[in-house]
């Protein structure tokens, strides 16, 4: 009887350590720092990866598409760190990877351009630009171009915006064409920076 208990409770414990629910590998996203590619959602092969780091600066500066004034602001923040954010993926179904840079501001890690190039012809060509006098940054989620754009209001500081635009946006004929646009509206309370109560 002794021998069957256990054999029962061995046999129960090995069914629940089985069913536990555990999720294998998880995907928790790219760090910020490393090449990463994303999945196409056209089921492509995977593109490949530069085996080096692109010189994303001097992309920037030898761009026509880069506004005067961001060439101007990129420069080193400490020593020869310069304010950008870098990732690689499969944007635009080319073979090779495409490159997102994303030029921030020393201060306060503000985004002032948002551009993605696509490898062609041995070199990278700008496709897509987003410049805002307050803030955007750019990311690659499953194929797709997500650019984030803070909204600002006369007064706000730049800690605290007033409302946050997602726009999602495909690679179509050639071109990024806008899929999906959300708009949050931030509460002018957060931060302390409410109006004072009229009295």
């Amino acid at each position: 009887m002794g021998t069957a208990v256990a054999v029962l409770t061995a046999v129960g414990l090995s069914l629940s350590a089985c069913s536990t629910g555990g999720s294998g590998a998880r995907d928790e996203g790219p760090a910020r720092s490393e090449p990463v590619v994303s999945a196409s959602p056209s089921g492509s092969p995977s593109v490949s990866v530069p085996s080096e780091k692109i010189d994303a600066v001097r992309l920037v500066k030898n761009d026509p598409k880069v506004s005067p004034a961001v060439k101007r602001d990129l420069k080193p923040c400490a020593g020869k760190t310069y304010p950008i954010d870098v990732s690689y993926g499969d944007l635009t179904g080319g073979s090779a990877a495409d490159v997102v840079v994303n030029v921030l501001t020393c201060a306060d890690a503000v985004g002032i351009g948002s551009y993605v190039y696509r490898a062609e012809r041995g070199g990278y060509k700008n496709v897509f630009t987003a410049e805002e006098p307050a803030s955007v940054y750019a990311e690659i989620d499953r194929g797709d171009l997500v650019v984030t754009k803070q909204l600002y209001e006369k007064g706000d500081s730049v800690a605290y915006p007033s409302g946050e635009e997602v726009i999602t946006y495909r690679w179509s004929a050639n071109h990024f064409t806008e899929t999906e646009r959300t708009r949050s509206d931030f509460s002018n309370a957060v931060g302390g920076e409410a109006p004072a109560p009229e009295a």
